[in-house]
């Protein structure tokens, strides 16, 4: 084609979307029998590319990467015609565009109620009458695709044309409406275009880049911010008549004006108290006072003051123990009016039962305090580096504990009882345990805390181990139990009320206190899991808190004003000054007011580096002498993935695994839990890796052969790297010899400092490292095989620098029946048997939802009575993980500081293509010429990793001049195999028993 045909080709499609529908002469045929047909109509006809994802009571499920193409076109736009399966009464559809949705949630067609609908690009809602969408062609006020970003700037990605015009719109009645004359309704202001830019101006904003620069004039500046509490809109008309109009975000103009740096939520001054809420869009906010947790009417109601860009009421004594809401009067994106809705406190301190209403509570009360908990003293932690953590869920930790009294089970109080659950953790703290992990341990959102409509799978014994039966009576029962894990964030700032002896009043305050000083008590220290980069809902539904007090502020947006949701629920957007704030707020809360040592953030890259490196900051200005908090011992590491609407630094620097080195905060390392197990999450699970017998022990899918070989050398340099604190800059010789570096080995090595890796073989998410192995492993392997599997596996990150984390009961080869994702599987897949009597192997197959593809694989393994581990094999593996932690702990050269000392006293041995392939050979140093000595009882440690599953002998010349001896943990251990490994000077080797993990020192 002609470039003259194709530009008229190209304005012929321009102007059809500005022709009055009537013009378009296509309609579409009859709808036939047993089919459903879906219209979709895009202002500006760009439907190439769009497709219909279709489920549910489609006759075929659509594929994600191959959706449904348009089956015609009419004057409305396109339509799919979809074949239905008999008897349906509902289908599923997304309209999509590669990973690009319009709008964004599932949408639901009701087959009981008719099999027609329409849908129109950016509004999420089936109508089931044909929508009048010819003013769309003038702009569309659903969608928010311009960007107020500072007092005097808009952005919109709308072409600067000569002679067109731009307005700012504004309507304390939310009457805006476009038209085919414009946007009527409200007050209107002129902008300008500015033609030059400057960097600082896209700094904040990167993705904005290129966007048109639309200027308000200075006496208009002043008058539109008071537009702030009004439904907003710009508008642009060009000279041939045509035009576009859209709604705004405004983040960035609330950050620039309205960003407020004091008191918020409820203080207290001489028994009083004062609420302040930050609502600077709202045009009213009322405070309800009730004097029961569910007192059906306010006892008073006070009409809150506006300061600044807060509103603010003065209480009285008598409200404490009381509870609140706010009643804000707001203009909401979602609903496009003005609504008055209830919200409790982004800031509560204290909660009703499933956080209905926000408890007037003084954490400095003496009331909320256990005895003693002012003269509590945690236990010593020299350093960070010196953290060895236990991730642990707080339900699974004594659901099904019979030594826990029956009304503590499950929940906090449950870690003040001397149980068999707090006897294990006692054992492995003084074995070299520092930290527990607890899983969301904050006010979430899905599990009822009204425990009395708690039902229960109960005892599902009586199915074969390899039945489906078991996942079927679970699955019934999601959402109606008692189990979740929790990443459902409500209020971030209470403890969750399911884990309480009771959710109403100060007793979930108390009892998290409680269980902070028990650990403590124990010998550890705790950790918290907190969820910044979602919440569990937004707009009006009932969950909802931060969107319903500033609309459109707290939630990340997309490019049309949707809520981002890469993260499985409504994404914040901590890049926003308030939210920042929040976080930061929270953050000093339950470091304060509940003496927590540390914080693991869930998806932290969807986080920027700068709001860690600040909230970082702020944790280290407490003190002791002044907080009774030691900030600068308070752990920080989360998941560093890139992934979703901020990968690549979209939305600025992101907290990623690369980005954070030189911040000290730690992230997930990835790389070498790969490398212990094998594949991926997302891969073949049958796939081997160097703890689960690749080349050594040949399975059903690695088959052995060179290109294993090959394979098992190329994980052995990577979990060398991770063992040097995955450093960037380590420098070693790769399995073909040359000189290189952990960063240059595929990126693997990323941190620059040891504390910034956080090496691990399992976690909650994914299988468990015993039912990986169980898929891993040869059908050949045997019991004893498998268990000394995870042994090895456990002993990689026991003995690597950087902080090492274990999955509770990893040590106790802990079994989740091979689910994926147990994080709503309930009691039966989740428990954890502290009596080392059984792991619960064969509880049946897990869940068909997220595993039924795989239960071909797993029936077979879950009916092999051979591999059910007994008393034997859990007391073998338990006390040779306590021993791993004894050798850590036995010296500080597993325990370095500085990139520096690792590179200096870390070295490895049996290394470039020559090796023994499956063993690793590290070194450790302490009389390094130029060094000063660390205080280390040996000045030589030499650790052998066997991956074989028989015996292997390493020599070296060297090793004539050396006296080594087994470490005295494991000599003096619980692991018999170990203690027949051998050194002999006289030929200058070691010989290691198959598949263990022995460490030698020297004096």
């Amino acid at each position: 084609m002609s470039p003259k045909r194709t530009f008229v080709a190209a304005l012929l499609v321009a102007l059809a979307s500005f022709l009055p529908a009537a013009l378009h002469a296509a309609t579409a045929p009859p709808l036939g029998p047993d089919t459903a047909r879906l219209h979709y109509h895009r202002p500006r006809a760009d439907y190439e590319g769009w497709g219909a994802h279709v489920w549910d009571g489609a006759k075929a499920e659509t594929p994600w990467g191959g959706a449904a193409q348009p089956n015609g076109r009419d004057d409305f736009g396109v339509w799919w015609d979809v074949p239905l399966k008999a008897g349906a009464e509902r289908l599923g559809v997304i309209v999509h565009k590669g990973d690009q949705k319009d709008p964004g949630p599932d949408q639901f067609l009701d087959l009981t109620k008719q099999k027609e609908a329409w849908i129109v690009s950016g509004k999420n809602e089936l109508s089931y009458t044909r929508p009048d969408v010819a003013a769309l062609a003038f702009g569309d006020l659903s969608r928010a695709k311009a960007h107020w970003v500072n007092r005097n700037t808009i952005l919109w990605a709308v072409p600067p044309t000569e002679g067109a015009t731009f307005f700012l719109h504004g309507s304390p009645t939310a009457s805006l409406r476009v038209t085919t004359a414009g946007v009527t309704g409200g007050d209107t202001v002129p902008l300008s275009v500015e033609r030059e830019s400057s960097p600082e101006l896209f700094a904040n904003f990167p993705y904005l880049k290129g966007y048109t620069i639309l200027k308000l004039s200075i006496p208009d500046q002043a008058r539109s911010q008071a537009w702030l509490k009004h439904q907003l809109a710009v508008s642009v008309r060009y000279p041939d008549g045509s035009g576009d109009a859209t709604s705004l975000q405004i983040p960035g103009v609330l950050d620039d004006v309205c960003r407020w740096r004091g008191a918020l939520g409820v203080t207290w001054a001489a028994g009083t108290p004062t609420v302040r809420l930050w609502a600077p869009t709202a045009q009213k906010v009322r405070l309800l006072v009730f004097d029961g947790p569910r007192t059906a009417q306010p006892s008073e109601t006070v009409e809150m003051t506006r300061e600044s860009w807060t509103y603010v009421a003065q209480g009285k004594p008598a409200w404490k123990g009381k509870y609140y809401l706010y009643e804000v009067t707001v203009f909401t994106p979602s609903t496009m009016h003005i609504e008055t809705v209830t919200a409790t406190d982004p800031y509560s301190r204290g909660l009703s039962r499933n956080g209905e209403r926000t408890l007037f509570v003084d954490l400095d009360d003496p009331a909320t305090m256990p005895e003693g908990w002012k003269q509590m003293k945690k236990p010593a932690l020299a350093a960070l580096e010196d953290a060895v953590v236990y991730e642990l869920h707080v339900r699974d930790f004594s659901i099904s504990d019979a030594t826990v009294p029956a009304a503590h089970r499950g929940g906090f109080l449950a870690f003040t009882d001397a149980s068999d659950g707090t006897k294990h953790l006692r054992t492995l703290a003084e074995a070299g345990l520092t930290h527990v992990h607890l899983l969301p341990a904050f006010d979430f959102a899905t599990v009822n805390e009204d425990k009395s409509t708690w039902r229960d799978a109960g005892d599902l014994s009586q199915y074969p181990p390899d039945s489906d039966q078991q996942q079927a009576a679970a699955q019934k029962l999601r959402g109606v139990d008692g189990f979740n894990w929790g990443y459902d964030p409500h209020h971030y700032g209470v403890p969750e009320g399911s884990y309480a002896s009771d959710p109403d009043g100060i007793a979930r305050i108390v009892e998290f206190r409680r269980m902070v000083q028990s650990l403590s008590a124990l010998g550890l220290r705790t950790v918290m899991d907190v969820v910044y980069n979602h919440t569990h809902a937004a707009g009006l539904a009932p969950a909802s808190v931060l969107d319903r007090i500033v609309p459109g502020y707290y939630q990340r947006l997309n490019a049309d004003g949707a809520i981002e949701n890469s993260t499985c629920c409504a994404n914040t957007a901590s890049e926003h000054y308030m939210m920042h704030r929040l976080v930061r707020d929270d953050l000093m809360h339950w470091a304060q007011d509940f003496r927590v040592d540390g914080f693991r953030f869930d998806l932290m890259g969807h986080h920027m580096r700068g709001n860690l490196d600040a909230w970082r900051g702020a944790l280290d200005t407490l003190t002791l002498e002044k907080h009774g908090v030691d900030g600068a011992k308070i752990l920080m590491y989360g998941e560093g993935w890139d992934f979703g609407e901020v990968s690549g630094n979209k939305r600025g620097v992101n907290a990623t695994q690369p980005n954070m080195a030189g911040s000290g905060v730690g992230t997930f390392n990835d790389r070498i839990r790969d490398a212990i197990r094998g594949g991926s999450p997302f891969t073949d699970r049958r796939e081997q890796g160097f703890a689960t017998g690749l080349f050594t022990m040949p399975g059903e899918f690695n088959r052995g052969g060179e290109g294993d070989k090959s394979k098992l050398l190329g994980l052995c340099d990577r979990i060398r790297v991770g063992l040097a604190g995955n450093l960037r800059a380590y420098a070693f010789t790769d399995a073909r010899g040359n000189a290189t570096t952990g960063g240059a080995l595929g990126g693997t090595g990323y941190a620059s400092m040891p504390r910034e890796a956080v090496n691990y073989a399992e976690a909650h998410d994914n299988e468990t490292m015993w039912d990986k192995i169980m898929m891993a492993a040869p059908a050949s392997a045997t019991l004893a095989q498998r268990v000394r599997m995870q042994m090895l596996a456990l002993s990689v990150p026991a003995l690597g620098q950087g902080m090492p984390f274990f999955h509770a009961g990893g040590e106790l080869l802990r079994t989740k029946s091979m689910d994926t994702d147990s994080y709503d599987s309930g009691d039966w897949f989740n428990r954890v048997d502290w009596t080392l009597t059984t792991n619960h192997w064969g509880m049946g197959l897990p869940g068909a939802d997220k595993n039924k593809d795989r239960w071909p694989m797993m029936k077979p393994l879950l009916a092999r009575k051979d591999l059910t581990p007994g008393r034997a094999e859990l007391t073998l593996s338990s006390g040779a993980f306590a021993d791993f932690l004894r050798v850590r702990r036995s010296t500080p050269l597993f325990r370095l500081h500085t990139a520096d000392d690792v590179s200096a006293r870390v070295k490895f041995m049996n290394t470039g293509p020559m090796q023994i392939p499956g063993l690793i050979v590290m070194t450790l140093a302490d009389g390094v010429n130029g060094l000063p000595s660390l205080g280390s009882p040996w000045k030589r440690v030499i650790v052998l990793f066997n991956s074989n599953p028989g015996e292997v002998t390493y020599a070296y010349p060297g090793f004539t001049q050396v006296a080594f001896a087994l470490h005295p943990a494991q000599a003096s251990g619980a692991d018999p195999v170990v203690k027949g490994a051998k050194f002999d000077r006289a030929k200058g080797s070691i010989t290691v028993p198959g598949l263990t993990t022995t460490v030698f020192v020297a004096e």
